[in-house]
C-alpha cells in the first residue's frame, strides 16, 4: 500500500473529488432512471362519442411502469419489488397499475415505499396492465396484442385489467354508481383509435363522481360540542394559493391525531365557487409524500 501512496497523490485532487462524489451516488443512481414517457388522462367532460372507448374501473393503486426489467415510477424511480413478485414477466415494456384491491391504498404506500421489499405485504399487490407503450397500432390494436401476451399469465401477480365497452351516457352512469357504491373509485375512458403518446390527452378520460385535489395544512381549529378537545377543522392552501376551511370527512382517530402543519392532504370536492373555493370540500386522506411516487 505503501509504494501506491505517491502515485495515488499525483491525481489532481479535482478528480479525486469526482471519484469520491461517485462512490456516494452510485446507490441512487442505481434506483433512478430516465422517467417514462407516460399517457395521462384528462378529466371526462360529457363527450358524446362513447362509443368510440374502451371502458375500465379507475384503480386506487400506484402507476407504475415495467420496462421489461424493472417497474418504474412517473419520475423515473425504482420500485423495490421483490424477485420473485416480477418472475415471469414478460420482457417487453407495460403500462399499469400496482393495486392491492379496492381501499387499500394505504397498505399498497406502505408496501411500494420501502427499500427492502416486505415478502407478506407484496403477495397481495398486483401488477394490473392496461397497456403496451411500444407494442405498434391503436389501442384497439395493442389490446389485443397485450391480451394475446397474457391470454395464458406467467405468474398469479400480473393481470390485464378488464376493458369493456358503452354505447350511452345512461349506461357509464349506471356502472360509475355500481363501482363507487362498491367502493370503487371511478371509471377511465380509453379511445380505441389513439395511438401512445407521452402527453395529457382527452383520448385517456377519467370519470368519477367527485373532484379530488391536494392541498397543504396550514393550521389546526379546535372542534367544538361533540368535537370539543378535538380537530374542528383544518385551514389548508391549495398550489394556486387559495385556503379555506376543511371540517369534514375525518374519523374520530383523525381528530384525535390531525394531519402535522406541513402536510399535504387529499380532498373530494363538487365543483367550485366564483372565487375558485371548493364546494362541500371533504378530506380524503394524507397524501404520501414519497419521492417519485404518484398515484395517477
Amino acid at each position: 500500500m505503501a509504494a501506491n501512496l505517491p502515485h495515488f497523490r499525483s491525481i489532481p485532487p479535482v478528480f479525486v473529488i469526482f471519484f469520491l462524489i461517485g462512490l456516494v451516488f452510485a446507490p441512487l443512481a442505481q434506483t433512478r432512471a430516465q422517467p417514462p414517457g407516460l399517457m395521462l388522462a384528462n378529466v371526462y367532460a360529457d363527450q358524446d362519442d362513447l362509443e368510440a372507448y374502451w371502458v375500465s374501473e379507475k384503480l386506487d393503486g400506484v402507476r407504475a411502469y415495467w420496462d421489461g426489467a424493472q417497474f418504474l415510477s412517473r419520475q423515473g424511480n425504482r420500485f423495490h419489488a421483490p424477485a420473485w413478485f416480477s418472475s415471469g414477466f414478460p420482457e417487453v415494456p407495460l403500462d399499469g397499475e400496482l393495486w392491492m384491491g379496492r381501499g387499500t391504498f394505504e397498505k399498497l404506500m406502505g408496501a411500494v415505499r420501502q427499500q427492502e421489499p416486505d415478502d407478506a405485504l407484496w403477495q397481495r399487490v398486483r401488477f394490473m396492465v392496461f397497456d403496451m407503450p411500444e407494442a405498434r397500432g391503436n389501442f384497439d390494436q395493442r389490446l389485443g396484442t397485450l391480451r394475446r401476451l397474457l391470454a395464458t399469465p406467467p405468474s398469479p401477480y400480473i393481470e390485464v385489467v378488464r376493458q369493456f365497452r358503452l354505447a350511452t351516457r345512461a349506461q357509464l352512469q349506471s356502472k360509475l354508481d355500481s363501482v363507487v357504491d362498491g367502493g370503487g373509485e371511478g371509471l377511465m375512458l380509453h379511445r380505441g383509435d389513439s395511438l401512445y403518446r407521452a402527453a395529457r390527452t382527452d383520448d385517456l378520460l377519467k370519470v368519477k363522481t367527485h373532484d379530488d385535489a391536494e392541498a397543504r395544512v396550514l393550521e389546526h381549529l379546535p372542534g367544538q360540542g361533540k368535537y370539543a378537545g378535538l380537530l374542528g377543522s383544518l385551514v389548508v392552501q391549495t398550489p394556486a394559493g387559495l385556503s379555506f376551511r376543511l371540517g369534514t370527512g375525518f374519523t374520530d382517530a383523525q381528530r384525535r391525531t390531525p394531519p402535522p402543519v406541513g402536510s399535504l392532504v387529499t380532498y373530494k370536492f363538487f365543483g367550485k365557487t366564483r372565487n375558485g373555493i371548493p364546494r362541500f370540500a371533504s378530506f380524503l386522506r394524507v397524501r404520501q409524500e414519497v419521492k417519485g411516487i404518484s398515484q395517477h
